[in-house]
């Protein structure tokens, strides 16, 4: 083969083929080795530089996934290499561990809606949050799929309707009404008798919004919204821990600013442009009654009802004795803040309470469960141990507090 067909076909410069040949003939097969086989690099990045930035992360970021260390070295220490460069480093060092791939579960993918504000994943995240700092809590937050942002997120003591009902109500004043909600299938969603078909709190607002209940089979079904649950328990948690927040007041006021980095980031744009929310028409009155809890209660014929241990007596005028009004059907409406209301249709009924406020705590499920618990062991534990004014240790410093006095 002459010497500049084989140029052609390995991609060299025939004057590189010259070199090698003559090499060839000169030294055999050890003359076609490169002569830097073995030795650094000249853009070697100094050892020096490597160990200062490992230094950071042991220091800093000891349990930072390369990835993320490679984002706060770049913005507070001046880090200007690839976290693959970091990666490396971590793993000669001992830092971090390099993951072997785990044999999943094949689940086909889904299309992403074509315009935002058609379905909107819903979920909670239990998490301790704040590493012992503060008590657990919970992360809920809804998501759109066709962007995977995040359009609303709130920490909540716990995952409960209450603090859904307060999200619905947040996104709709924001954003407008979405066209369905997608969530799991937990009784807060959905019931699963099949003799009971009354809603659930949450199934009733949406319905009355003219939005659509969607419960998923499969947490891999809602798969956006478990996937940001991950990404948040990785690098919010560890913001949080940089930020020295320790409660859900700090961290609520910290989210806003987290999440406009994070959809900054992840977020995709919709395929449409046009948006799918519906702008709510009926005011803000209306949509705090909708989403409130409701409970149906019969009115006696003195007019009385009972909700909570309570008796709520109907006022009636006196050229309207409302006759009407007795064994009918009546709307506790338990506002978010605690204001109860009482519906008859669209009519709002004045009342006013016959005995003294009792608040008496919901059933719990299992969402509710391991909260009360916590709180009942906190009250049952005995209070700090003062020593008595006798006790060896309080004379022995009242004594030295004369000596010091004299």
């Amino acid at each position: 083969m002459r010497q500049s067909q084989a140029a052609l076909r390995l991609g060299l410069s025939v004057r590189q083929i010259k070199r090698l040949c003559r090499a060839y003939r000169k030294e055999q097969a050890q003359g076609l080795v490169s002569k830097r086989r073995g030795r650094a690099s000249n853009r070697r990045i100094p050892e020096a530089e490597r160990e200062r930035y490992l230094a950071l992360v042991r220091q800093h970021y000891p349990d930072f996934g390369p990835t993320l260390a490679a984002e706060y070295l770049c913005r507070e220490h001046g880090f200007v290499y690839s976290a693959e460069t970091l990666r490396g480093w971590m793993i000669g060092a001992g830092i971090w561990r390099a993951k072997t791939a785990v044999r999943k579960r094949p689940h086909p993918p889904r299309e992403r809606r074509p315009r935002i504000g058609e379905l909107i994943q819903i979920d909670g995240s239990p998490h301790d949050w704040f590493e012992g700092r503060a008590p657990r809590c919970c992360l809920i937050a809804f998501i759109d799929d066709a962007t995977s942002r995040v359009m609303w997120a709130r920490f909540s003591p716990v995952e409960c309707t209450r603090a859904y009902l307060q999200g619905l109500a947040e996104y709709v004043t924001r954003y407008g009404v979405p066209a369905a909600c997608y969530s799991d299938r937990h009784s807060i969603f959905t019931k699963h008798d099949p003799e009971d078909p009354a809603p659930t709190q949450f199934e009733r607002a949406i319905h009355a919004l003219g939005a659509e209940a969607i419960q998923a089979s499969t947490p891999q079904a809602k798969g956006r919204i478990e996937r940001l649950f991950l990404t948040l328990q990785d690098r919010l948690v560890k913001a949080m821990r940089l930020g020295g927040i320790s409660g859900i007041d700090t961290a609520n006021a910290f989210l806003e600013s987290h999440l406009s980095g994070h959809n900054a980031r992840f977020a995709e744009p919709p395929a449409f442009a046009e948006d799918a929310h519906l702008a709510w028409p009926q005011g803000a009155q209306e949509l705090e009654r909708i989403c409130a809890l409701h409970h149906v209660r019969t009115l006696s014929k003195n007019l009385v009802l009972q909700f909570r241990g309570q008796r709520y007596i109907v006022l009636v005028e006196q050229q309207r004795p409302r006759l009407a009004l007795r064994q009918q059907k009546v709307i506790v409406c338990e506002h978010l803040d605690g204001r109860i209301e009482l519906l008859h249709g669209k009519e709002t009924l004045p009342y006013r309470l016959f005995d003294e406020r009792r608040d008496r705590p919901p059933a719990a499920d299992d969402k509710l469960l391991n909260a009360r618990v916590d709180e009942a062991l906190v009250r049952r534990a005995p209070p700090p141990w003062t020593p008595p004014r006798s006790h060896p240790w309080r004379r022995s410093a009242l004594a030295t507090g004369l000596q010091t006095t004299r």
